[in-house]
């Protein structure tokens, strides 16, 4: 490990240690008045049991050499449900002790000041009160009961975003025309299959003219889908189905035998999406058509930025198709539209990713949306806008890593096409 990497782990272990003996106190008061020391005894041996073993599980991480998902995946959640609640409570305690602290000073320069006689004086330093450490309590219950509710139904909360983009260069033909994007379904970590059915069922029951997949159907292996084929192969859509691959198609994170296992796996894949009737779009492209006017659909494979792998070749997906042509690019990992479709030779309208899931943590208000994620992918969730090319980027179907979603919930996606002036988004 490098010692740089080193360095923040060990600022990490501090922050959590301070965290855990700064809320500490506030545990202390309210169990204070508690008359059986029994109680009051397991209740702070439980607390610090806790914190133990999310210390132990971080030093077996660094010193285990291999294997180390699973448990990264576990210190994660443990991370969730405890760290979170307890900057909560430690919030209302930072406050108390601002009070506390400013009300010191002013009762310390008072002594000096003042002729008070000693049994007169106000106690210098004032005990932490129970009532707000009730108080921080009750706040660490908010993160502790969000988080339990996205790992027991967050994760299969799907939900129906409506996007309508005007083009002044879209073919009449296609002037109302559906697109119901789906991304990231990461099957190998579903667990359910009644509601995963139901989000199936928000697929189908949109009845779309397209219906595109922008990558990532496994997290690993072909084998993921034994199962699971009955459920998602049963979508249509009018104009036909066309899928990508993601970062994960590729079976690029596992340990495989051989070369020629690991591209079996890749060639298995492919008769997966083939079985469900999709068409992969590896670099290529394809027409449709409606009446007498077209539009071109091109498939990039997976491009992103390091250490994410560029199988993709936009200029080999967009080969044969006219330059005047109404473009729509799907390309997995949005950061390739900053990479390299803003500033291709040919104009491509619309480009529709996923990948990043929205970290499957953050908030999102009307208006307003934040997720730790934004600092490693600017253009994150949502609808993005360059001059009159726009990006949509889909928050995901299904979770990858940490078992559930919390303020980003899975989605499916449904875009309308109108011909009319490119409106300008707010900033």
């Amino acid at each position: 490990m490098k010692s740089s990497g080193l360095v923040w782990i060990i600022i990490f272990l501090a922050a959590s240690a301070f965290i855990d003996w700064y809320v500490f106190q506030g545990i202390k008061t309210l169990t204070a008045r508690n008359s059986r020391r029994i109680a009051r005894r397991f209740i702070h041996l439980g607390y610090w049991g806790l914190s133990l073993v999310f210390f132990t599980g971080v030093t077996a991480v660094l010193f285990k050499s291999g294997g180390r998902f699973r448990l990264l995946v576990f210190l994660f959640v443990f991370f969730l449900f405890s760290y979170l609640p307890k900057l909560a409570f430690a919030l209302f305690l930072a406050l108390e002790d601002l009070y506390r602290l400013g009300r010191s000073v002013f009762v310390f320069f008072a002594h000096r000041f003042t002729n008070l006689k000693p049994w007169s004086r106000p106690e210098i330093f004032e005990s932490r009160r129970k009532f707000i450490s009730q108080m921080g309590l009750l706040a660490a219950s908010v993160p502790f009961a969000s988080i339990l509710y996205g790992v027991t139904e967050g994760k299969y909360d799907f939900r129906l975003r409506r996007q309508t983009l005007y083009f002044d260069d879209l073919p009449e033909e296609f002037d109302g025309f559906t697109i119901t994007q789906v991304s990231d379904i990461h099957v190998g970590s579903f667990d359910d299959f009644k509601p995963v059915q139901k989000g199936v069922d928000l697929i189908r029951g949109q009845e779309s003219d397209l219906l595109v997949f922008t990558g990532d159907l496994i997290n690993n292996r072909a084998v993921e889908m034994d199962g699971w084929m009955k459920i998602f192969g049963g979508l249509e859509a009018p104009y036909g189905k066309f899928s990508i691959t993601g970062n994960h198609d590729y079976g690029d994170y596992v340990d495989w035998r051989s070369s020629e296992e690991k591209e079996k796996n890749f060639a298995d894949l492919k008769a997966v999406q083939k079985e469900l009737g999709f068409r992969l779009l590896l670099n290529e492209n394809a027409e449709i058509v409606k009446g007498q006017g077209g539009i071109a659909l091109l498939g990039s494979e997976n491009w992103g930025r390091p250490p994410f792998r560029q199988y993709g070749d936009l200029k080999k997906s967009a080969q044969g198709v006219n330059a005047r042509a109404f473009k729509i690019l799907l390309s997995h990992d949005p950061s390739h539209w900053d990479g390299e479709v803003l500033n291709f030779s040919e104009r491509i309208p619309l480009t529709l990713s996923g990948h990043t899931h929205g970290m499957q943590f953050g908030i999102e208000i009307p208006g307003w949306k934040w997720s730790p994620v934004k600092y490693r992918y600017p253009r994150w969730a949502g609808l993005y806008q360059e001059g009159d090319k726009f990006l949509y980027v889909n928050r995901g179907f299904g979770f990858l890593g940490f078992p559930g979603r919390v303020g980003i919930w899975p989605e499916v996606t449904v875009i309308t096409l109108r011909k009319g002036k490119t409106p300008v988004l707010p900033a």
